[in-house]
């Protein structure tokens, strides 16, 4: 970098002397024709500057462009390897510093996910054996007591009876949502179908689709795939103010494709939240490639292409099955 804009400043500085040393000669007072002369040739000079600067310069704010727009969470773009000498040298080093980046951080997210895939079974193991069987004595107790109370106090425990039970589903449901226990014990379409049924309801109409000819994948895979259609169904039953909604599982080249429609208010320009911003991570984990953007028709879609086999980073694998013994929620 250095000798390339000396070398420039050298040229310039070089015609500078030859004209000075050549027949063009300046009078007291200057001429006008003098002056003219003088003024084109010190302009000649600073347009070939700018321009041998410009031109020499052209990679390195390529490079600057690209520092200021790399995501993480969005890998593979890389500034096109350009110039010579050092520019290309520091190119091809800050592509470097990207993968070695990229890396650290899928290891990373891989390490982070897997401890809460851990602590949110224990949770769920927590919630089913502790508290839901705490409240299943309850009811049981409230059911004798109710039987040999007066008929005025009777009601009264009948109604503290219906609300723990209501109580005691709503925990189930919780546990469930913790750790997907189906999709261990009966597969990623019966898991999706699941979820479908669950995030359905008076004011959301969810539908699924999902291909029977699915390829084999393994169970880091379809975690990924399961977490990022919970999200999105989150996301579509909290935010987007929808009527209908699309989860659908296709074969692809080269993979699957996970999709989840809507046809609420769309994404507008907000930034992501950090829901997103997880499907993201999850992504990575699988060499997944995440699109969120507005549906056609309005609303917002979510694609998660994926391909098979999935390419895992190092300690990408989430332990998701429960031991024998362990009962479901």
């Amino acid at each position: 970098m250095f000798w390339r804009i000396f070398l420039l400043n050298a040229v310039v500085l070089i015609v500078a002397t030859a004209l000075l040393l050549g027949p063009v000669t300046v009078s007291t007072p200057v001429l006008l024709t003098e002056a003219a002369v003088l003024t084109a040739g010190l302009a000649a000079m600073l347009v070939a500057n700018a321009l041998l600067l410009r031109v020499g310069l052209a990679p390195l704010q390529r490079l600057t462009r690209a520092m200021t727009t790399t995501d993480l969470l969005r890998p593979g773009h890389r500034p096109a390897v350009g110039g010579r000498g050092e520019i290309a040298e520091l190119i091809t080093t800050f592509n470097t510093m990207l993968d070695r980046l990229e890396d650290e951080r899928a290891t990373s997210s891989a390490r982070a996910l897997s401890a809460q895939e851990a602590e949110r079974r224990r949770v769920a193991r927590e919630l089913h054996d502790e508290v839901g069987q705490s409240l299943t004595a309850v009811l049981l107790q409230l059911k004798r007591t109710a039987d040999h109370a007066p008929p005025g106090l009777r009601e009264e425990l009948r109604q503290v009876q219906e609300t723990t039970r209501a109580s005691l589903e709503e925990i189930r449901r919780i546990a469930r949502r913790l750790r997907p226990g189906v999709l261990d014990e009966l597969g990623l379409a019966s898991a999706l179908k699941a979820l479908a049924t669950e995030f359905g309801g008076p004011g959301l109409s969810v539908q699924h689709c999902l291909d029977a000819d699915l390829p084999e994948l393994d169970r880091e895979t379809e975690l990924v795939l399961y977490r990022v259609a919970q999200e999105g169904l989150t996301n579509t039953a909290r935010h987007a103010r929808a009527r209908r909604a699309e989860l659908a599982l296709r074969r692809a080249p080269g993979g699957v494709e996970l999709r989840v429609r809507d046809d609420g208010r769309g994404i507008g320009v907000a930034q992501e939240g950090a829901g997103i911003r997880g499907m993201r991570e999850r992504a990575l984990l699988v060499g997944a490639r995440l699109t969120v953007d507005r549906a056609d028709g309005g609303g917002t879609e979510v694609r998660l292409a994926v391909p098979v086999p999935a390419r895992l980073p190092a300690h990408a694998l989430v332990p998701v099955r429960e031991s024998a013994h362990a009962p479901p929620p």
